[in-house]
């Protein structure tokens, strides 16, 4: 690649090295969350820097910078890992450097961490202050295992209700799965997609109706943009203009809408626990519990290794009443600590004693 002439300020993000680092990511097909955090991290690298070349620069400047990133901004090891991961994009595929030090650079060791997970009366409980259509994204999220945007990204051909199904399309990592529809929440889905479907078609009779397709499916399918089947099971309240065509799309319901609403649910029901919409998820306790194996919740969840899934055990909580405590196994007034009385010193006046 040629050598750029770098410049500060607003321009950076047309800069040439960013043009390159996008086509680099979408031949690449990673994720757009993925390129909008590797492109940034590259130009926050760039800037830390000085505005150098990075052909000017090599493992000496990347660990200054991601200690940096580690000491003076504090963030976690997989934020600094992605860093990582975007610095190596740039000098292995963008600038096509091939040397030594690139194997080098250590990754941060990333901390275990238990998950936090509710009780099923919190589940209720929580359920209980959200209504219409954040709470079924919530049912969807704790009953099927669904992360976020799987849930809100779902369109309508995905869900299968005579086969009690969900097929999650492009999960992380890009792959597909299949995962249960719950059958308590059959019946509130179908009355929601009746509304969603009366909704598309009142979009359709006033100009509108188009849904964002992925890839080149709206090129391969003319008309598809309109279809029923392709349309968002949780559609955003609002429509917007497309300024390439001046048609008129609805998105999905944006993540803010329901992680706001499960967190003032939270609050309202009186857990004092960090509960996010990904807590809902980390509740495969309950499968666990109730006598599913670790293979299947595996499958369900669509973690790529069983490890992970592992992780689950840790806070199993159906086993903790048979365990006994240490404490218990001391005599019974050994459990109650006396208070010592206090010795008087022979060698100090009585005069100075309290």
């Amino acid at each position: 690649m040629d050598r750029v002439t770098w410049r500060n300020g607003p321009d950076w993000a047309d800069s040439e090295v960013a043009a390159h680092v996008r086509t680099e990511l979408r031949m690449r097909h990673y994720s757009p969350r993925t390129q909008e955090a590797y492109l940034g991290w590259i130009l926050r690298y760039l800037r830390y820097h000085g505005a150098r070349h990075p052909s000017e620069m090599g493992k000496t400047e990347i660990e200054a910078f991601l200690s940096a990133l580690a000491t003076k901004r504090n963030v976690s090891a997989s934020t600094q890992n992605q860093a990582l991961g975007g610095l190596l994009l740039l000098y292995r595929e963008v600038l096509n450097t091939r040397v030594g030090w690139l194997d080098e650079v250590v990754r941060a060791k990333r901390p275990k961490r238990i998950p936090v997970v509710l009780t099923r009366a919190e589940v209720r409980s929580v359920f209980g202050h959200l209504h219409g259509p954040k709470r079924l994204a919530a049912v969807l999220l704790y009953g099927a295992g669904l992360r976020l945007l799987e849930c809100l990204q779902m369109r309508v051909k995905d869900v299968d209700p005579e086969m009690r199904q969900i097929t999650v399309r492009g999960g992380k990592g890009n792959r597909d799965r299949v995962t249960v529809l719950p059958s308590a929440s059959l019946d509130d889905l179908q009355r929601h997609l009746g509304n969603v479907r009366t909704q598309h078609e009142e979009d359709i009779r006033h100009g509108g109706g188009y849904g964002k397709l992925p890839g080149a499916i709206a090129w391969k399918y003319p008309g598809a943009e309109r279809e029923w089947s392709w349309q968002w099971v949780f559609p955003a309240h609002r429509q917007f203009t497309d300024a390439a065509n001046g048609r008129l799309y609805r998105h999905h319901l944006y993540e803010t809408v329901l992680q706001k609403a499960v967190r003032e649910a939270v609050i309202r029901s009186g857990i004092a626990k960090r509960v996010s919409c990904h807590t809902f998820r980390h509740n495969a306790t309950h499968l666990l519990e109730s006598g599913y194996d670790i293979r299947t919740i595996q499958e369900l969840l669509g973690h790529r290794d069983v490890n992970t899934t592992m992780v689950y055990t840790h806070v199993l909580n159906s086993d903790y009443p048979a365990r006994p405590s240490r404490l218990s196994l001391l005599p019974p007034d050994a459990t109650h600590l006396q208070p010592r009385k206090a010795k008087k010193p022979s060698n100090i006046p009585t005069l100075f004693l309290p």
